[in-house]
């Protein structure tokens, strides 16, 4: 069991967390002849205009900063494949989110509260050859007109590029959300709502979920 303390490295931590998030991803190419795409949705207008000096894949966690993210601990990992199942390597993904206070990494956000300087807003990360990919960061909080949601793009080689959103199952925003609802096939909604469970085999009281991304 991986338990994170101030006297865990950062980078120890990541390594040491992707050993113990592998066993929830299924390696290889999938049996299905053909999966549901994910839904292309709104970039939104909060897609950092300037990337912070920390564009690495642990978003609770600024390089330099002694502080933690306010938020609950969240590990998103899953898969980036295309419809045939087959795993797609080497695409860059991105997520953006708003901190534990609605606000996001962006001078067009003037929101009421502070924002909170130790959450990264931002993360990047490259797929695996087996089409795999992991975030550590927070579970997405709803602000006004939202329910929670984390904004994600892949750019993957031969041009394929994808900007969608992630939402958490079980929310009762889900149903009052414009751009959710706007996924009018219930198999391509079904593809972006990602349950959250509980996470102590990875991090204690962190929660883990999986967000697979088909092209």
């Amino acid at each position: 069991m991986l338990v994170a303390t101030p006297a865990l490295g950062r980078r120890r931590f990541v390594l040491a967390g992707a050993a113990a998030l592998g066993g929830l991803i299924v390696p290889g190419r999938l049996r299905a002849q053909h999966l549901v795409r994910t839904p292309a949705q709104t970039e939104g207008p909060f897609y950092p205009v300037q990337f912070p000096a920390d564009v690495d894949n642990d978003l609770v966690v600024v390089r330099g900063a002694e502080a933690r993210a306010a938020g609950v601990v969240t590990h998103v990992v899953g898969r980036v494949l295309g419809t045939d199942g087959a795993p797609v390597a080497n695409a860059t993904v991105e997520i953006w989110q708003c901190d534990a206070n609605g606000r996001y990494l962006h001078p067009a956000d003037r929101g009421g509260k502070a924002r909170d300087s130790a959450f990264q807003g931002y993360g990047r990360t490259t797929s695996a050859a087996d089409g795999t990919y992991r975030f550590r960061t927070i579970r997405p909080v709803p602000y006004s007109g939202r329910t929670p949601h984390i904004h994600f793009a892949v750019k993957a080689p031969q041009g394929r590029e994808l900007v969608t959103q992630m939402y958490v199952a079980g929310e009762p925003l889900n149903a009052r959300d414009g751009v959710y609802a706007g996924i009018r096939d219930p198999r391509q909604r079904e593809a972006v709502t990602v349950a959250l469970a509980p996470g102590n085999g990875v991090e204690n009281g962190a929660l883990v979920g999986t967000f697979d991304i088909v092209l």
